[in-house]
């Protein structure tokens, strides 16, 4: 067992993050915390302390049990590191997506028939209503105005 770990390597270590460098470039981009304050990768962890780690919508909260600097298998892991994210972030995970929009590449052109079908098909079978204002924004923003506002004109 190690006597001092890097919080980059424990966080690998303890299968928060999948490679090392993804913890790295986490602690980098100031989504770690320890025990509340932004850390550098090579910020030493000890028994005790509380690390935070934001990954995507979810904040995951870990209590530090004992320090290793090698791998764990995902079983092993509870002799090392206690989950203690609130039960509100874990019901992130399963929270529907709310959000839908369409976008195009910008320069790929105008879509085919083909393609224009399969928008329509997609925007058909999504039931929901949106006013006409938001919806009007996000055509707009997913570069499909052109396509949507000739539909709703009443234009043939």
């Amino acid at each position: 067992m190690a006597e001092e770990t890097r919080i980059d390597k424990y966080l690998w270590s303890i299968r928060v993050y999948k490679t090392r460098s993804d913890a790295t470039d986490a602690c980098k981009g100031g989504k770690v915390r320890l025990n509340g304050a932004d850390v550098k990768p090579s910020r030493t962890v000890k028994p005790g302390d509380v690390i935070t780690a934001r990954k995507g919508a979810v904040t995951f909260s870990y209590r530090i049990l004992a320090l290793v600097d090698k791998r764990q298998g995902a079983k092993l892991v509870p002799q090392y590191a206690e989950n203690i994210t609130p039960q509100e972030e874990l019901d992130k995970l399963k929270a529907p997506v709310e959000t839908f929009f369409l976008k195009r590449d910008r320069g790929s052109g105008r879509p085919t028939k083909k393609e224009r079908r399969q928008m329509d098909t997609l925007w058909d079978s999504l039931s929901f209503d949106i006013p006409d204002d938001v919806a009007a924004r996000l055509a707009e923003e997913s570069g499909l105005e052109d396509y949507y506002d000739a539909d709703d004109s009443g234009e043939d």
